[in-house]
């Protein structure tokens, strides 16, 4: 069995968190058949203090504040950026809109160790969250479909799971700090979308004038009815879209919604109670309050979360790492590699290498490098399961021919494959450049257009390797 640490940072709206988490991979095969390596244990070893995420004005993070957070609880955890092997620092909620939020993530994954991930998807931080919840694995042991609903200060990241997947996924603008107030009741800020909701359930709430609990509750309520909206408890109105988070995916509900799970800040005050309804001078008990008494506990079953405000941080750390299959082929000396865009092929296209017909892979090659600032491609395909000696052989050559006719010299050819073929499709590539051009074919990893590849250095004796796909692309 080999273990690495893996770290995970959470930079919220409201607040800052890091977890240190221990990860576990071991060969499950049988001494006489094809390795077969797994992660077999995940175990958070280390939690951090929750912050409050430090800011130079409103719309402006204190990257030094957060650099000396983050070092501070290095230290507390008893690690040094050399043992960290994987792992995740995500901007979230409207935080990850700042105009500083790359300087912070490219500072921190500097510091952060040598195979760390930069993200702010709300896409992803949907995904991450309901796993860190424990939703995702709730649908997976009961067999059910189950929504995660990660509610935080800026933000509700909505992320549906059956049986274990993800299958969509979405964000909208509601959370707990959309509306801040002062002790005698002034508002001292409210949000875009918070304004349009408030107009909507007409709660008079302006900035720098004063509001009254029943207002602030008017409001949480038709925040409260926009969820049902957007779980299918409601029919959906124009709104909802006004409101839909910059960058995220729109929530579909492919099949119905068997139960529900509350993450992220604001879940606390949905599971218990606070007597003081502005104890953070904010909207977040009272948003706690609404839900609690809206048609998400009265029509779905309700699923207490394992991670409630820590779920998105406890994911990153745990969840965002998987690994290859085992039967892989690389050249030496290439990793780690980070943020490698994916160009995926369709059946079709994919059919056509399969045939030794090149031509539209190499003409998407080419158009997909114009339009990335990246000179690096993973070439991502499904794969066939059982292909024969022929079919691989033509795969490799076409594969390799297109990529050697467009990628600049020096960069590698990265083929990754959901199906098990990847060492007999990376040889054949490699005989075919004469180990002109580096090469890496990996398998029994699904990725998406649009999705980003980070790529960790080999594990086991170089039998597998630690990979994150993500999406990466700022809200």
């Amino acid at each position: 069995m080999q273990s690495i640490v893996s770290v995970g940072i959470d930079i919220g709206t409201s607040t800052t968190q890091v977890v240190f988490s221990r990860i576990s991979m071991e060969n499950t095969a049988g001494y006489f058949s094809v390795p077969h390596v797994s992660i077999v244990e995940k175990e958070v070893v280390y939690k951090s203090e929750i912050y409050t995420t430090p800011l130079k004005t409103r719309s402006l993070i204190d990257g030094d504040a957060i650099r000396v957070i983050v070092e501070a609880e290095y230290k507390r955890a008893g690690f040094s950026p050399a043992d960290i092997g994987t792992g995740a620092v995500i901007i979230t909620g409207e935080s990850a809109r700042k105009e500083n939020s790359e300087v912070v993530l490219k500072g921190l994954s500097g510091f952060a160790g040598e195979f760390v991930v930069s993200t702010a998807g709300p896409d992803l931080e949907a995904i991450i969250a309901g796993k860190g919840s424990g939703a995702a694995s709730y649908s997976d042991e009961h067999s059910v479909t189950v929504a995660n609903l990660d509610i935080g200060g800026g933000t509700s990241n909505i992320a549906l799971f059956d049986c274990g997947d993800a299958v969509s996924k979405g964000c909208v603008d509601i959370g707990g700090r959309l509306v801040t107030v002062d002790s005698d009741m002034t508002v001292t800020y409210i949000s875009e979308s918070a304004e349009r909701i408030a107009k909507s359930v007409r709660a008079d709430i302006r900035q720098g004038r004063k509001t009254s609990f029943e207002d602030l509750k008017q409001l949480c309520g038709g925040m409260a009815e926009l969820l049902e909206q957007l779980l299918g408890a409601g029919e959906r109105t124009e709104l909802l879209g006004l409101i839909k988070t910059p960058g995220s995916s729109d929530f579909v509900i492919s099949k119905p919604i068997r139960a529900v799970c509350f993450s992220g800040g604001v879940a606390d005050y949905i599971y218990g109670t606070e007597r003081d309804r502005l104890v953070h001078g904010d909207i977040g008990v009272l948003l706690g309050e609404a839900i609690r008494n809206s048609r998400l506990f009265s029509e779905f079953k309700v699923v207490k979360a394992s991670e409630t405000i820590r779920a998105t941080v406890v994911g990153a750390g745990t969840y965002t790492t998987s690994v290859s299959g085992s039967t892989v082929d690389y050249t030496e000396g290439l990793f780690p590699l980070k943020n490698i865009p994916v160009l995926r092929l369709s059946e079709s296209e994919q059919k056509k290498c399969f045939d030794g017909d090149g031509t539209v892979l190499e003409e998407r090659l080419r158009w997909f490098l114009s339009q990335s600032d990246s000179d690096n491609v993973v070439i991502g395909m499904r794969g066939e399961p059982d292909p024969s000696f022929t079919e691989v052989k033509r795969l490799a050559q076409t594969i390799a021919s297109a990529a050697d006719s467009v990628l600049p010299r020096g960069i590698p050819v990265i083929l990754v494959l959901e199906c098990d073929i990847a060492k007999a499709v990376g040889r054949q590539m490699k005989e075919y450049l004469n180990n002109s051009r580096p090469v890496i074919s990996i398998d029994s990893v699904k990725v998406s257009q649009d999705d980003y590849v980070d790529m960790g250095r080999p594990l086991m004796d170089g039998l597998v390797i630690p990979v994150v796909v993500k999406t990466l692309i700022f809200g």
